[in-house]
C-alpha cells in the first residue's frame, strides 16, 4: 500500500477565523481540522464556513451551536428551474434540527476528518458530554449521525424543508419513518420539475416517536437520512421511505465499509511532498472538498457545490461560464482525479439546441453562442429581469429584451471556453469515448468561429467580442449592438487558439472531418498575434489590439482574464512553444507586486482569479520562492477554518488554486513535453507520484540533495513521450519495470524521446 504523507496541521493563527488543530493519524494520512466555536457564516448564499462532507451529490453543512445543531442538507440536482434570478437556480432541500436543551452555553468541538469524509463533534455542559459523528455514505444517498451521551439527555429531532411561493412541501410517517418532501412543478413558467424526498429512520431502535429521544450512557443512537430526487430515481419517494425503513445495522455496516473503499482509492491516486506544512494542508484540503462536491456519474456542481445552506444563493449558484464553472475541475486533471470530472460536459451538450438558436437568431450566425449562466437540462440562468421595473431598479435601464433577454455581456467566448477542460481532460487521458462524446459540441465552436471570424490584410481578427462583462448603461439604451465590441480581444484571441489546435487534433485523432482541417490550421497559424504594448520601455500584453470603435487603450499587463486565454485553460503558449512571448508574460507578473499595499494582496485575487494567477505564474516560470510566499500570504488573507480560500466571487473554483499551483511546479505536459521540478527551488527536496500528464502518463519522481533521483512513468495509452532532461550532460538509462531490460531513446536538444506501449512503466535514472 502506497504510504500518504503525514500531515501536520497545528498552525494556530495563520488561518484568518482559523481554529487551533490537533492532527490525528490514520493508515499514515494525517488530515483533520478543528472548530473551537460555532460557525459565523451559517446559513449563507455562498460560501459556509462550517465543518463540511458530502459525497459528490449531497453534501452536509454543520451549523448552529451544541444545543441548536442543524445539519443543512444540499443536493447537487436539486434545482429550481425557474429562468430568472433570484428565485431561479440551486435550492435548498432541507436540513435536521437536533436540539439538547441542556448543551445550552456549553463547549463546542468539532473535527473535519479528510481522510474519512466525516464529521465528528463533542459537545459539552456541566459534566454532560454528547458525542457525534456524521458522514454521507460514499456509494449511497444516505446521511449517517450517530449520538452517544454519558448522562442521560433528551434530542429533539426536525426534519424540514423550507417554504416558498414557488415550491410546495409534504410530510408524514411510515410505520415509524418520518418523511418530508419539497418540489418545484407547478409554478409558472418552470422549466422543468425538481422534486425530493428525505427519509428519516433510527435503525436499530424501536423508538416510535422520532421527535423527542432519550440518549442513555452506553447506547448509539444512529439517524440515518436517505435523499432522492426524481433525477436519481422516478419513485424518488417511495424510494427514499422504503430505504430509510429498511436499513439495518449490517447494511450499515457494509455501506461504510464501502464508503472507506471509496476514500481510501481516492487518497491513492496522487501524492505530493513538498516540505511546506501549510501548503499540503490546503493541497489536500482543496482536494477533499472538491470530491465532497463532484462525481461522474452525478450532476455538476454549481458555483457552490453541494454545501447549500438557503434558497437563492448568488449569482443563483449556475454554471457560471467564462471561468467560474471551468475552474474547479482544472487540478483534477492533473492530480489524476479524472473519476470527479465526467459531469463537466453534460450541461454544455444539453444546452446545445438553444446555443444554436441563440447564435443563429442573435448573430445571424453558424455554430452554438452561450450566454454568460446556465443550468442543468437546458436551463438558462442568466436572463435580464422579467420586469422593466425591475431592470430600472438593478442595471439603470427600462430596455430589458437586450440580446432577447438573455445575458450574453457582451462576450462571444462563453462557449469555447468549456472547450478548454474537454481538451485538457483529451490530452490527458486519451480516451476515444471521451473524444466522440465532446466532438460535436467542439465543431459547433469551430463552426461559430469559422462565421464569425473575420479576415484582414492576411490574418484572422476577432471583431465585436468584450474583453470584460459589458452591462447596460444607465445612459444609454441599454441594448448592446453585437456589432460593436473590442478589437482582438486576447481572451479571445487565446481561446480561439485553443480551439482549432484541439479541434486538429481530435479529428485527427477520430479520423473524422479531415477535409475541414486545411480551413482550421489556416485559422490557427494566421491568426492575429496577441497585442502588446510599451510599459515603460519594456514590452508588455495589453487587453485588446483596440476598443470599441477603433479607441485605443492602455497597456496593463498579464491579468486573470488574458491568463484564461493564454495560458490556463488556454494553455497556447510557455516556456516551450512560445519562449520569447513568455518572457513578456513573465516580466508582467514580476510587476504585480507594483500595485500591492499589503501581503495577500498580488495579482488583484481578492475578488476573483487565486486559481487562475497562481498556477499561472508557475506555467511561465516566475520565481519559485517568491509564488510560494505570495500563496500562503493569500490564503491567511482570506479563508475559512474549514479550509476553504474564499474571495469575492465564485466559490468552488478555488478549490483548484493550491493543488493546480503545487502540480505545475511540480510537473508541466500542457506543452507536449513532460518537465519535472519546472518552477522549483532544486535545493528544496520534494517527491510526488502519479501525477497525470498530457499523452495519457502518470507521472512519479524524487528531488533529494538538488538531484532527480528517478523519473517513473506509466503510459496508459502507449503514446510516445518527450521529456525534458533534467540530467544535462549526463549518461541515463531508460528501463521497462516488468522486465529491468533497458530500451533505446534518443536525445535531442535537451530531451530524452522514446516510445512506449500502453500499461507498460519504465524509469528513468542516472546510470
Amino acid at each position: 500500500m502506497k504510504k500518504f504523507i503525514s500531515l501536520s496541521l497545528i498552525f494556530g493563527a495563520f488561518c484568518v477565523n482559523a481554529q487551533q488543530v490537533t492532527p490525528i493519524t490514520v493508515n499514515n494520512f494525517t488530515n483533520k481540522v478543528v472548530f473551537t466555536s460555532p460557525p459565523k457564516y451559517v446559513p449563507t448564499d455562498k460560501v459556509p464556513d462550517a465543518p463540511l462532507a458530502g459525497n459528490g451529490d449531497i453534501g452536509i453543512t454543520m451549523g448552529g451551536t451544541p444545543d441548536k445543531l442543524c445539519f443543512y442538507i444540499g443536493k447537487n440536482d436539486f434545482w429550481n428551474a425557474y429562468p430568472y434570478p433570484p428565485a431561479g437556480g440551486i435550492a435548498l432541500p432541507g436540513g435536521l434540527d437536533i436540539e439538547i436543551d441542556r448543551l445550552k452555553g456549553g463547549t463546542y468541538y468539532a473535527e473535519q476528518v479528510m481522510d474519512e469524509a466525516q464529521i465528528n463533534a463533542k459537545f459539552s455542559n456541566n459534566n454532560l458530554n454528547v458525542e457525534l459523528t456524521s458522514q454521507v455514505l460514499a456509494k449511497h444517498n444516505t446521511i449517517l449521525i450517530e449520538l452517544t451521551a454519558n448522562m442521560p439527555c433528551q434530542a429533539r429531532l426536525n426534519l424540514w424543508a423550507p417554504e416558498s411561493s414557488q415550491s410546495k412541501k409534504d410530510e408524514g410517517n411510515v410505520n415509524g419513518c418520518t418523511w418530508v418532501t419539497r418540489s418545484f412543478d407547478k409554478a409558472p413558467l418552470i422549466e422543468w420539475p425538481s422534486q425530493v424526498a428525505m427519509a428519516l429512520s433510527l435503525p436499530g431502535s424501536t423508538v416510535k416517536n422520532y421527535k423527542l429521544i432519550d440518549l442513555v450512557p452506553g447506547r448509539k443512537v444512529t439517524i440515518a437520512i436517505v435523499v432522492y430526487t426524481n433525477h436519481d430515481r422516478t419513485d424518488w419517494k417511495a424510494a427514499a421511505i422504503k430505504e430509510a425503513r429498511l436499513l439495518t445495522s449490517t447494511k450499515i455496516a457494509k455501506r461504510r465499509l464501502e464508503h472507506q473503499r471509496w476514500w481510501s482509492t481516492f487518497w491513492k491516486q496522487s501524492h505530493v511532498s513538498i516540505g511546506d506544512l501549510v501548503l499540503e494542508k490546503y493541497y489536500y484540503a482543496s482536494q477533499y472538498l472538491f470530491a465532497c462536491t463532484s462525481r461522474s456519474d452525478k450532476f455538476a456542481p454549481g458555483l457552490w457545490g453541494c454545501f447549500i445552506t438557503k434558497d437563492s444563493t448568488a449569482w443563483s449558484g449556475d454554471y457560471h461560464l467564462n471561468y467560474n464553472y471551468q475552474a474547479p475541475y482544472w487540478a483534477a486533471f492533473s492530480s489524476n482525479q479524472i473519476n470527479l470530472t465526467g459531469n463537466f460536459e453534460e450541461p454544455l451538450l444539453e444546452y446545445m439546441s438553444k446555443g444554436k438558436t441563440h447564435a443563429k437568431k442573435l448573430l445571424n450566425n453558424a455554430g452554438i453562442y452561450y450566454p454568460v449562466g446556465i443550468g442543468p437540462k437546458g436551463l438558462t440562468t442568466a436572463r435580464w429581469p422579467a420586469s422593466p421595473a425591475d431592470m430600472k431598479r438593478m442595471y439603470g435601464t427600462n430596455t430589458n429584451k437586450i440580446d432577447d433577454g438573455y445575458m450574453f455581456l457582451g462576450q462571444k467566448t462563453n462557449a469555447v471556453f468549456s472547450v478548454g477542460n474537454m481538451m485538457m481532460h483529451f490530452y490527458s487521458t486519451y480516451d476515444g469515448a471521451y473524444a466522440r462524446l465532446i466532438y460535436p459540441y467542439i465543431l459547433e465552436c469551430a463552426n461559430f468561429w469559422e462565421g464569425f471570424l473575420k479576415k484582414k490584410n492576411g490574418r484572422y481578427v476577432v471583431i465585436g467580442d468584450h474583453f470584460n462583462e459589458q452591462m447596460p448603461s444607465s445612459e444609454a439604451s441599454g441594448v448592446v449592438d453585437n456589432n460593436e465590441g473590442d478589437y482582438n480581444s486576447t481572451l479571445s484571441l487565446g481561446l480561439v487558439k485553443m480551439l482549432f489546435k484541439g479541434i486538429i487534433d481530435i479529428s485527427k485523432y477520430l479520423k473524422i472531418d479531415a477535409n475541414r482541417q486545411t480551413k482550421w490550421y489556416d485559422i490557427f497559424s494566421n491568426l492575429s498575434e496577441f497585442p502588446l504594448g510599451d510599459a515603460k520601455g519594456r514590452a508588455s500584453l495589453k487587453d485588446m489590439e483596440k476598443g470599441p470603435g477603433n479607441t485605443e487603450v492602455g497597456v496593463y499587463g498579464l491579468n486573470r482574464v488574458s491568463i484564461h486565454g493564454l495560458i490556463l485553460p488556454g494553455g497556447v503558449c510557455g516556456p516551450i512553444t512560445t519562449p520569447a512571448f513568455n518572457q513578456i508574460l513573465l516580466q508582467d507578473i514580476y510587476h504585480w507586486k507594483e500595485h500591492m499595499t499589503k501581503p495577500g494582496e498580488w495579482a488583484y485575487t481578492l475578488g476573483n482569479g487565486i486559481e487562475t494567477c497562481f498556477p499561472a505564474a508557475a506555467r511561465v516560470g516566475y520565481n519559485p520562492d517568491d509564488l510560494i510566499r505570495q500563496l500562503k500570504d493569500r490564503i491567511a488573507l482570506q479563508s475559512y477554518p474549514n479550509f476553504w480560500i474564499t474571495q469575492a466571487g465564485g466559490g468552488i473554483e478555488t478549490l483548484s488554486a493550491v493543488p493546480m499551483t503545487v502540480n505545475e511546479m511540480l510537473m508541466q505536459s500542457y506543452e507536449g513535453t513532460i518537465r519535472v521540478f519546472p518552477t522549483w527551488n532544486t535545493l528544496k527536496d520534494a517527491s510526488f507520484e502519479q501525477l497525470r500528464a498530457y499523452g495519457a502518463f502518470l507521472v512519479s519522481s524524487n528531488l533529494k540533495n538538488g538531484v532527480v533521483e528517478y523519473i517513473r512513468i506509466l503510459s496508459e495509452k502507449g503514446n510516445r513521450i518527450t521529456l525534458q532532461s533534467p540530467w544535462m550532460k549526463n549518461k541515463i538509462s531508460v528501463l521497462i519495470i516488468s522486465s529491468k531490460k533497458p530500451i533505446p531513446f534518443t536525445e535531442k536538444n535537451g530531451h530524452i524521446i522514446f516510445d512506449t506501449k500502453a500499461g507498460e512503466t519504465y524509469i528513468l535514472e542516472l546510470k
